[in-house]
Formats: structure tokens, C-alpha cells, sequence
């Protein structure tokens, strides 16, 4: 059963919130981080109070990277037991994660790349008022402390009203795991329920065993490790681009479908691959309730390279069950009016990738799925949005008579920043707050 009081609201389920704000901090003093936390632990959402017929207002969520719990004073043969690329920080993994070039940790904004970031609080309201409420209640909280440096802020709101888009105009939120022991029915197309295990610690996993968790237990146990990433979005960019392949809008959004496998309106290019269905997309009955191997294995509809074919390969990809994440995240920056010319401000999507298994699941997805050149035999082609783009690579859409390939893909994002979080439940932020951590109790050994 999972324990609903003790988990972070955050990876299962979204709280109906249209602003957020992310607040990157350092703890600076002994003692500074442990009373931060405890100040806020009381206005933590947990997964029971998301699902209330009331929910408050406000929710908080709060994460910590290696070198938080550390500053935090966790006992270094405890810290020792989290694994290596945890350990390491994002950052270190650029090479693994294909974070290269113009997306190197180098050119990274708000010192995400830095080791003194500690720990973030994400701040969610309905709307921006509530937010900047909530902003200026959390500054007040920190100037009482002292000791708790805020290293920067990134502020999100939902820039379509009503639907769940990004910057390009794509309906995001369409396809996301089902965890066991919520409840929820997964709808038609999607995999059966996955197990808790791989996506918080102390549950057993697909595997069908428990996996080893860091010691000790309370600290671990209901928790999630993150990885955060804020990706800009080149809107001018990518609309200038469209222009130049096609010669008519209906032919630049039939591309715009091939990149992405889907419609901007959602609808799925495997059941819709002629022309736009606006109704399908937002049908979370229908828009799923497809695979590749039978319905596409070519992929002249949903090209192989796509980005949602590449994200989540359905049933050409083998232990699929095992790669599930959960993504939660949302929009910075002001939407750029359609046929606006670029306006040079920095918009994109800042988003948490949440997962039992950093190495195992996000980062084996960014390697392979994402910047792998020959993934599924294409010869040299990324992800066409999260891949990384040099202007090197290609994009095939297969095409009867003859195959469209784009000679040179440009970059249509660039990773601005990203780290490596862990995210206690309410018992560890307990732990954590009062020291704890620091009594040195006695660990399990981990191999």
C-alpha cells in the first residue's frame, strides 16, 4: 500500500495550480537549512491532501541535491550510500546525458551547475497573484532565518488558458504513467499499472523485487530522486524554419506533426496521419490507444525519429516497464503572438523528470532514446526538440513515393540549466530538520 501521508504530492498527481515559482538556495550557515525546514514542512502537499475535494490553495514542494543533505548535516557514511550519479550532480553527466556544446553545464543560468545549490522550493498557486503572495511569505521566511541564500528564481505560468500547451503550440500532458496502488485506470493503448518501485523508494519494482535503498531508511524510504531541466524554446526559430520547408501553413503544420509524432492539437500522427482530428488529442480515450510494431512498423505516419516515438517507443522497445517516468514541470516566459517576429526573450518549459533510478531511467533515455545518432537504425538523427542539435544532424520522414530528409536540423531548445534532486517524503523532512541525520545510526551495507 502506498503511504499516501508520507509522499510528496508532487509525482502523484498535479494540484490544479496555473503559477509556479522555482527558488534555487544555498544554506549558509550551520543550522540555517535544518530551520528553513522546519518552517515550511507543515505547508508540504502530500499525496493524500492533492486528492481532497477541497485542496488548499497552496502547495510547496521541497528537494535536495547531494550537496544539500550534506549541508544538512547527513552523516557522510549515510550520504555515501546514495548512488555515484546522485552523488555526482547532473552537471557531471553531461557527457552521459549528451548535454554538450551550447547545453554545456558551462553556459548553464541561475548556478544550477554549481556545487553550493542546496535544495529547491517549488511554490505552486492558482494563479500568478496567489503566487507573488506566495513569494514575498517565503522571502519573509527566509530573512527571519538568515543563513539561506536565495541563488535564483524562475517564475511559470500557463500561457494558454484553459489547455496545456508550450511555447510551439503543442497540447502537452497526454501521456504519462499509471502507478500502482492509486487507483487510477490507465487508459486505452498505455501499459498496465506500474509498479511503485520505480518511482519511489521502498516498494518493489518491476523486477518484482526491493530494491536497496540509502540508509537509513526514514531518511529514504517514500522519497524520488529528480532531474530538473529548463529548456528555451527558440519559437522564432523553429516558426522561421517551418516557413522555409513548407510553402503552404498546411504543409509547414504537416511537418510540424512529423517532428513531433503528434498533432499541435494532440492528435496522434498513427491515428490521424492524413490531416488534423482537433477532437482527438485532448480524448485521453483515444489520443493513447495506439502502438507501432502492427499499426505503423514503418513509421509512414509517426516517423522513428519522432520525438513522442523516440520518448516512448511502445512496443518496439524492449523492458519499457522499466523506463517510465514521471514528468511534472510547466511554462516560463511570455507566449510570442502568433507570426510575432522573435522578440529575443527567453521562453521554454522547466521540467522535473521523477524516477526510482536516475541512471537506470532518465539518464538511459537521454543516451539512447534522445541523443543515441543510430537510434533504430536512422544513421545519424536526435530527437528533434531534447536532442542535441549542432546543425549536423538529419530528420527522415518516410513518404511514399520517395522519403523527405531535412539535411542539417537546427537547435529548436537549449538546456539552460538542470540538476539532480532528491525528494524526501514528510518523515525524512522531519528527520532532516531536527539533525537526525547527524546521530550516525546504524546503516545497512549496500553493495
Amino acid at each position: 500500500m502506498l503511504e499516501f501521508d508520507d509522499i510528496q504530492h508532487f509525482l502523484l498527481a498535479r494540484t490544479p495550480a496555473l503559477a509556479a515559482r522555482y527558488e534555487f538556495l544555498a544554506f549558509r550557515k550551520p543550522g540555517s537549512g535544518r530551520a528553513w525546514l522546519s518552517g515550511l514542512i507543515d505547508k508540504v502537499g502530500t499525496g493524500k491532501s492533492v486528492g481532497a475535494a477541497s485542496p488548499d490553495s497552496r502547495w510547496i514542494t521541497l528537494a535536495f541535491t547531494w550537496n544539500g543533505l550534506r549541508a544538512l548535516r547527513v552523516a557522510e557514511d549515510s550520504l555515501a550510500t546514495f548512488p555515484e550519479e546522485f552523488r555526482q550532480g547532473m552537471a557531471a553527466r553531461a557527457d552521459i546525458i549528451g548535454t554538450t556544446g551550447a547545453n554545456h553545464p558551462d553556459h548553464w543560468l541561475g548556478e544550477l551547475a554549481s556545487p553550493e545549490l542546496h535544495a529547491i522550493a517549488i511554490l505552486f498557486a492558482r494563479d500568478v497573484a496567489e503566487r507573488e503572495r506566495c513569494k514575498k511569505e517565503h522571502a519573509q521566511h527566509l530573512s527571519r532565518i538568515g543563513g539561506v541564500e536565495l541563488l535564483s528564481a524562475l517564475d511559470l505560468e500557463a500561457i494558454y488558458p484553459g489547455e496545456p500547451r508550450e511555447h510551439f503550440g503543442y497540447r502537452d500532458r497526454l501521456s504519462q504513467p499509471v502507478i500502482e496502488g492509486t487507483g487510477e485506470v490507465p487508459p486505452p493503448g498505455s501499459l498496465p499499472p506500474t509498479k511503485a518501485g520505480e518511482f519511489f523508494l521502498g516498494y518493489k519494482d518491476e523486477s518484482g523485487f526491493l530494491p536497496l535503498m540509502p540508509q537509513p531508511e526514514v531518511l529514504s524510504r517514500n522519497g524520488s530522486y529528480l532531474a530538473y531541466l529548463r529548456l528555451e524554446e527558440h519559437v522564432g526559430a523553429f516558426r522561421k524554419f517551418l516557413r522555409e520547408q513548407g510553402q503552404t501553413r498546411e504543409e509547414q503544420e504537416w511537418i510540424a506533426a512529423k517532428l513531433m509524432g503528434r498533432w499541435r492539437s494532440g492528435a496522434p500522427l498513427v491515428l490521424a496521419p492524413q490531416k488534423d482530428d482537433p477532437a482527438l488529442g485532448p480524448d485521453m480515450q483515444r489520443t493513447n490507444d495506439f502502438n507501432y510494431g502492427e499499426m505503423d512498423p514503418y513509421g509512414y505516419a509517426c516517423p522513428v525519429g519522432s520525438h513522442i516515438r523516440r520518448m516512448n517507443p511502445r512496443d518496439t522497445a524492449e523492458n519499457m516497464s522499466r523506463r517510465q517516468m514521471i514528468r511534472r514541470g510547466g511554462t516560463y516566459g511570455p507566449r510570442l503572438p502568433d507570426d510575432a517576429p522573435d522578440d529575443g526573450v527567453e521562453r521554454g518549459i522547466a521540467a522535473f523528470i521523477g524516477c526510482a533510478s536516475l541512471i537506470r531511467q532518465f539518464e538511459f533515455a537521454m543516451n539512447v532514446w534522445v541523443n543515441d545518432r543510430r537510434f533504430k537504425d536512422l544513421g545519424n538523427e536526435r530527437d528533434p526538440f531534447v536532442g542535441t542539435q549542432d546543425g549536423t544532424c538529419d530528420m527522415t520522414i518516410p513518404n511514399r513515393p520517395v522519403r523527405r530528409k531535412i539535411k542539417g536540423l537546427p537547435a529548436f531548445t537549449t538546456v539552460r540549466g538542470g540538476a539532480y534532486f532528491f525528494l524526501p517524503g514528510i518523515r525524512a523532512l522531519r528527520f532532516l530538520a531536527t539533525g537526525g541525520a547527524a546521530a550516525r545510526p546504524k546503516l545497512k551495507k549496500v553493495s
